[in-house]
């Protein structure tokens, strides 16, 4: 059973926050996370991090602006996630705004693997590039530059992933690369790509290449940024939150870029509206749908075309994809839940499972939901060509999963042919055979790297909500506000009783509750259609439901107990 925690709250930050002038709510939600002035609640692009701070972006910028004045090809190397296509869209237009002749390629996952290997360097140079760029790759392709540089291509190397043991022989602009003082380590792949735009066009503009011509205006870019940058997952410390805060309120006032509104109009949601949900849970999978299951090639696509009629086909394709996802996933889900049926799952530090016939391109999200359900390490495997399977895994707080696999692959040499990630998510590749001898091995570091502690899911609350938060205007407030990882969303806890409740949807459960003030307000638990008891200790969202035009305040539940 999970435990409920409140969340910790500095009282002195906290009454800072309300002499301020913000409410009793708001100085408790704020101080827990550590705000400590209502500045640092203000979102304007003047509060950006300046791009100096970046090692290798002058350097970069430099080569850019040179490219772009001898008329070179540039080619950008993507990656086939969200926050890849979006940081490919953004270079494609942003460096299309500055006179670049400019193409992409991305890699289909199923053929070519991750990065800048050297076969995707022998499929760029059917382009003949004179210089390539990747976005939201390239920081361990060692081997895939020396391939372009043997070939007389040139590289740049945009990303924000770990290094390993030795960087490529490139210019890099990476936040993660060692010696680079850079205050946010936490930009996304799009995020490093608009900063390299931001260095640009400030070397352009020393050039005089504007004259007397107005400068290019990135901000038309921004929403690709909150797009990606959300749905990446990264954390969303104060430099991420104006670049997502800024991305939302284009798409609020109809500014965004024709992809990004057929994305919304194809998922059924209003633009206008736009949250830092419709981001990271509708239009974010939409868009990894076709990295996962076909070619990033057609998200890309989406994002870049010139308007909404021709975009809305493609968004349509999109949408379609990820319904086909959901229910592959929902098939390897009940699946994985039959093989852990049969595994003592409570005595394991880490969880490994694989069959040959799961769909590659979605172990990822797999991995993603046994962890929020057994609170372990899990890593998900399927196969990934001959004598290869390729997994995909998901950590909790208290194991940096790539030093776990790090440490495996420095003790057991060989076993790994291949790996690369975060704290929180990493990828690898074993043979078959050495599926077992990896669980073990696996499990062995686990046992070693976190205290039993850890394995106790814990649930973070902001306490009670207090009786003037169940309104309409509380929950708009805090819906339009970006929240994220490292910055979560409220969540409250308190004792419920509950009046009605039915199954909707063969899987949720729709019900009625009664607040300990009187309110009656109507709850939805997703994934969970079992009958509650009388009364219940919920934890719980709050947000305004619309459907056929009525607008009413909905409790969401997490967990109930």
């Amino acid at each position: 059973m999970p435990r409920i925690q409140p969340r910790s709250i500095p009282a002195d930050l906290e009454a800072r926050l309300l002499q301020s002038g913000l409410s009793a709510l708001e100085a408790r939600l704020y101080a827990a996370r550590g705000i400590t002035e209502p500045t640092d609640l203000e979102h304007e692009l003047a509060r950006l991090l300046p791009f100096g701070g970046l090692k290798g972006i002058h350097e970069t910028a430099f080569r850019l602006a040179n490219a772009i004045a001898a008329r070179e090809r540039i080619l950008i190397v993507a990656d086939y996630d969200a926050d890849g296509a979006t940081a490919c869209a953004v270079a494609v237009r942003g460096l299309g705004l500055f006179g670049a002749i400019v193409d992409f390629v991305v890699p289909n996952r199923f053929e070519y693997g991750y990065g800048l290997t050297p076969e995707i360097v022998e499929l760029a140079a059917q382009k003949n590039p004179d210089l390539l760029v990747t976005v939201d790759n390239g920081i361990a392709s060692v081997a895939g530059v020396a391939a372009a540089k043997a070939r007389g291509i040139d590289v740049l190397i945009t990303d924000h992933h770990l290094p390993g043991d030795s960087l490529p022989d490139a210019l890099i602009v990476n936040p993660n690369q060692p010696g680079c003082t850079f205050a946010s380590r936490n930009l996304a792949g799009v995020g490093v790509m608009f900063y390299v735009l931001m260095a640009l066009r400030a070397e352009l503009r020393q050039r005089g290449t504007f004259g007397d011509q107005p400068e290019p205006n990135l901000g038309q870019l921004l929403d690709l940024v909150a797009l990606g940058t959300v749905a990446d997952v990264v954390k969303l410390d104060g430099n991420n939150r104006i670049l997502v805060e800024q991305g939302l309120k284009r798409m609020r006032a109809g500014r965004a870029s024709p992809g990004v509104m057929a994305l919304f109009a194809a998922a059924g949601r209003d633009p206008y509206k736009a949250t830092c949900f419709d981001l990271g849970f509708t239009l974010g999978p939409r868009l990894n749908a076709a990295g996962r299951l076909d070619d990033m090639s057609l998200g890309i696509a989406c994002l870049l075309a010139g308007s909404v009629d021709a975009a809305l086909p493609l968004a349509q394709e999109l949408d379609q994809m990820n319904r086909a996802r959901r229910d592959i996933e929902a098939g390897m889900r009940d699946e994985a839940e039959t093989v852990l049926a049969t595994l003592d799952c409570e005595a394991s530090y880490s969880l490994a499972l694989y069959r040959a016939d799961w769909h590659q391109g979605v172990v990822g999200i797999v991995a993603s939901r046994v962890k929020d359900r057994f609170h372990r390490p899990t890593i998900v495997f399927a196969d990934g060509g001959p004598d290869e399977i390729k997994g995909s895994g998901r950590s909790i707080v208290g194991l940096h999963l790539r030093d776990a696999l790090d440490l495996v692959s420095k003790r057991h040499p060989g076993l790994i042919l291949k790996f690369g990630g975060h704290a929180m998510a990493a990828g690898l590749s074993l043979r078959p055979g050495d599926f077992d001898a990896f669980q073990r091995a696996f499990e062995a570091v686990c046992r070693e790297l976190m205290p039993t502690s850890a394995l106790e899911r814990v649930i973070e609350t902001d306490g009670a909500l207090p009786e003037d938060g169940y309104s309409m205007a509380v929950a708009e407030k805090l819906d339009r506000q970006v929240w994220g990882q490292g910055f979560p969303a409220p969540r409250f806890h308190d004792e419920f009783r509950v009046l009605e409740q039915r199954v909707v949807g063969e899987r949720h459960l729709k019900v009625k509750l009664r607040t300990r003030y009187g309110h009656v307000l109507d709850g939805i638990r997703f994934q969970h259609p079992d009958t509650l008891p009388q009364n219940v200790i919920a934890v719980f969202s709050i947000s305004v439901n619309e459907f056929r035009g009525e607008r009413i305040l909905q409790l969401q539940l997490e967990h109930c107990e």
